[in-house]
């Protein structure tokens, strides 16, 4: 099938590669523009796609914007009979989405209805959840409100943290795709509508979002550092008065008395935090300002907490 793909990040180049493998035509590619990196901004980096495309030779199209017309003539010049979006980053207009006669589809990092918007994969950690998934599905003027077109769970695991995750769903994803593409070339696709009084929304992250608020439970603050690996990372400042981004941590099966926040052991296993729910949960690595990331033995072998 003659297709346009639409994607930006890591986690749109196994769709991409995937689509290739399968034996379609991707006639081009488009990705947003690349971006200003280095110190004083004057070096442009490619996106992930971008440069994925290049390595199978696809043109790549990096429109600025969509609504002017342009984005739709070169299209229009391509004539796919498929758009792919995963990741793009852009939403798409109605007169792009009328235009392949086999539809606009998008790949979706989790199980809709549940999670529409820019960061699913990361809520369903910071909720604790059990399972999540991918998503193949219709693009449609609301965001995320498609028909399904096909689904595939898969568990989240006990220490898998919102960067493993998006990794592994991202190869579920072109995966998925894959199957998806071949049920619309041979008019077998079939098509369910979402529920809208079911769909929840994943918004996009946020510093704010950072700080952890020891007054909740051990398990809950160990899903808020898994569900903000990589970004925006969750920092607390309990350790020495030092704002620390957190890496990696366990819920420890301790009881406490102690306040929420205080720090109640400090050894090479890590250190162990009091939480809202009189269960601890120990910090295993973490990052100090202007450091690299390190375990909390390397941390306190040249930092020992202080505890006035």
């Amino acid at each position: 099938m003659r297709i346009v793909f639409m994607g930006t990040p890591d986690f749109a180049v196994p769709s991409l590669e995937a689509l290739v493998r399968a034996g379609h035509q991707v006639a081009g590619v488009f990705s947003q523009p690349d971006k200003p990196v280095g110190r004083h901004q004057n070096k442009l980096q490619p996106t992930p796609v971008k440069v994925c495309a290049q390595n199978y030779d696809i043109p790549v199209l990096q429109p600025e914007k969509l609504r002017d017309g342009t984005a739709l003539a070169l299209l229009q010049e391509l004539a796919p009979e498929l758009i792919v979006v995963a990741a793009y980053g852009r939403i798409l207009p109605d007169d792009i989405l009328a235009l392949p006669p086999k539809g606009c589809i998008n790949v979706h990092s989790s199980l809709l209805p549940k999670y529409r918007g820019a960061a699913p994969i990361n809520w369903a950690i910071l909720n604790g959840d059990g399972e999540t998934g991918v998503t193949i599905m219709d693009v449609v003027h609301e965001l995320d409100a498609g028909d399904i077109i096909l689904q595939r769970a898969t568990p989240i695991g006990e220490t898998e943290d919102a960067a493993a995750l998006y990794d592994r769903l991202a190869v579920l994803g072109g995966e998925l795709l894959v199957e998806a593409v071949a049920q619309i070339a041979e008019g077998t696709a079939a098509r369910t509508p979402q529920d809208p009084e079911q769909a929840t929304l994943a918004p996009m992250l946020s510093k704010s979002m950072s700080p952890v608020d020891w007054t909740m439970s051990a398990q809950m603050i160990y899903d808020h550092i898994r569900g903000l690996i990589p970004w925006p990372a969750a920092t607390t400042d309990i350790i020495n008065g030092v704002p620390m981004k957190l890496w990696g941590a366990q819920v420890v099966e301790k009881h406490t008395d102690a306040l929420p926040g205080t720090i109640i052991a400090a050894s090479k296993r890590g250190i162990d935090v009091a939480c809202g729910d009189f269960h601890v949960l120990r910090i295993l690595e973490l990052q100090p300002p202007g450091k690299k990331q390190m375990t909390a033995a390397a941390y306190l072998a040249g930092n020992p907490i202080d505890r006035r």
